[in-house]
């Protein structure tokens, strides 16, 4: 079986034995955009921009669906899909963050939330779970608890079997492919961002950044694609910002090891440019910025040809 990684806990992705959903509404968990031909090593990934909302859970929420939608990181996926036209695959989360979330480790959950003992390698003193936003979230928005009730800890265990360890096993094996057929994968973390830039923002944040460009601080991606991604926004006109606030999570982390010739940067996009904050609905700038992504996903992928060809030289 494979093994996962992070801080200290390995946890199998391999199969499980009951890697059914949840709810028969998340069946499947997950969909990748595969393009007419894989002709790069780039690899997008949207966990958060899933809108399918199971009606168990709907009923069992405090707040409403709206509210609820909120939290979503929506028509991410419409705005990265330039992918395919590089030759791309992009791999998109169905189930909304506010139902599971994968970019934190599989187990990172809150015992307050849950009726029952948690299994002993939980990690239940992140600093993601303290503030309610662990695996399951216990908050969205502006600290708004979504639960009326206790969650059996056996729900949570089957959202992350069913759910989270589908994903994760599609993404590595995305990657794998990538790195089989030229030598690196480049993986593209996909998010969007409250306007005012969330609680992890400060201030001078909230008012500045269109885009958010992470790569934990230098270490999950090879700088020369991090300039490539900055420099064709800045020349679009838009205001970047690296690693603040937002400077990449657990898949950023997770798979963003360049000594072993995987590469990920997370790419956060200001939601103001492309949509009505509280009614979700598309901003008429919204094809504009597709464009724009557009672009810089194509100058992306030739960086990432560049680099390949170069390495495999080098060897």
């Amino acid at each position: 079986m494979a093994g996962e990684t992070s801080s200290n806990v390995v946890v199998s992705l391999g199969e499980s034995h009951d890697p059914r959903p949840p709810e028969p509404e998340l069946s499947p968990p997950c969909a990748v955009q595969e393009p007419d031909e894989v002709r790069s090593a780039l690899v997008f990934s949207s966990p958060h921009s899933g809108n399918v909302y199971p009606a168990r859970f709907l009923s069992a929420a405090r707040l409403d669906a709206m509210t609820l939608r909120r939290s979503e990181d929506a028509y991410v996926e419409d705005l990265f899909a330039g992918a395919a036209a590089v030759g791309a695959p992009l791999l998109k989360a169905r189930f909304p963050r506010a139902y599971l979330d994968v970019n934190r480790e599989p187990y990172e959950l809150d015992p307050r939330m849950f009726e029952g003992k948690l299994p002993s390698y939980a990690n239940t003193r992140s600093m993601r779970v303290a503030g309610g936003l662990g695996t399951i979230a216990r908050i969205v928005g502006e600290s708004q608890e979504i639960y009326s009730r206790r969650l059996p800890v056996q729900e949570a265990l089957q959202r992350v079997e069913g759910l989270y360890k589908p994903y994760h096993r599609t993404l590595r094996r995305l990657i794998q492919r990538a790195i089989r057929q030229f030598g690196l994968a480049v993986l593209v973390d996909c998010h969007s961002m409250p306007s005012n830039g969330g609680a992890a923002a400060s201030k001078s944040d909230r008012i500045k950044a269109d885009f958010v460009v992470g790569d934990r601080y230098g270490t999950s991606c090879d700088l020369s694609l991090v300039e490539v991604i900055e420099t064709g926004l800045r020349r679009q006109g838009y205001i970047v910002q690296r690693n603040k606030p937002y400077a990449g999570g657990f898949i950023t982390e997770h798979y963003g090891t360049p000594a072993s010739r995987s590469h990920a940067v997370q790419i956060e996009i200001n939601r103001a440019l492309y949509m009505n904050e509280t009614t979700l609905a598309k901003a008429p700038a919204f094809d504009t910025l597709a464009r724009d992504i557009g672009e810089m996903i194509a100058a992306l992928a030739e960086a990432a040809s560049c680099l390949g060809s170069y390495r495999a030289a080098a060897e």
